[in-house]
């Protein structure tokens, strides 16, 4: 298996970081230790720690598993019930510590970098354009009511979504995204 880059080495560690700390707690100094090489590399591979964002950005939105939302061998609301199983799971995993990176940013640095604003804009309409998809596919299949547009079902979905996992990580409880399943699954999408 070959050796990951350093520029891996550092998105990666980013990553984590940012997840973990957010933006500003997380300093180009403790992203470098994390990824275990020197400060002075960060400026050969990043401009800046905006710069660095944006791909860590890209990075985590590949880890969302949006292509599941994709796949037509499986049925509509199966896919989607299984996808937010997917990122219960993961919250669960973590204990509750840790929100989502895009919600994460959008809280904390957007009004302050347009570049990262925008990231996080091109973030979330990916991830509704993924989620209407499935939902217009049950919608033209007649599992699911046609009375609200795909696009705007699944940007609430998404918005209440990203609400949830605050009440999660206040609560240090996956009992807080009970609800969202409860009115998600058993009322918006029957």
């Amino acid at each position: 298996m070959a050796r990951r880059s350093m520029r891996e080495q550092i998105v990666d560690a980013a990553v984590e970081r940012f997840h973990a700390r957010g933006f500003n707690a997380a300093g180009v100094k403790d992203i470098t230790d994390t990824a275990g090489v020197p400060k002075g590399s960060f400026y050969n591979h990043f401009s800046s720690k905006e710069d660095l964002a944006v791909v860590a950005l890209e990075k985590y939105g590949a880890s969302r598993r949006l292509q599941d939302l994709e796949d037509t061998s499986v049925e509509p609301l199966v896919r989607l019930r299984r996808y937010f199983e997917f990122l219960r799971e993961e919250i669960v995993d973590l204990k509750c510590t840790r929100g989502c990176l895009f919600g994460d940013f959008g809280a904390e640095i957007v009004d302050h970098s347009e570049v990262i604003r925008e990231a996080v804009r091109q973030s979330l309409q990916r991830w509704a354009t993924a989620l209407s998809g499935a939902i217009r596919e049950a919608q033209e299949a007649g599992t699911i009511s046609a009375d609200i547009d795909a696009e705007t079902m699944a940007r609430f979905i998404l918005n209440a979504w990203e609400g949830a996992l605050i009440s999660a990580r206040s609560d240090r409880s996956a009992d807080a995204l009970n609800p969202f399943f409860d009115v998600v699954f058993g009322t918006l999408l029957r």
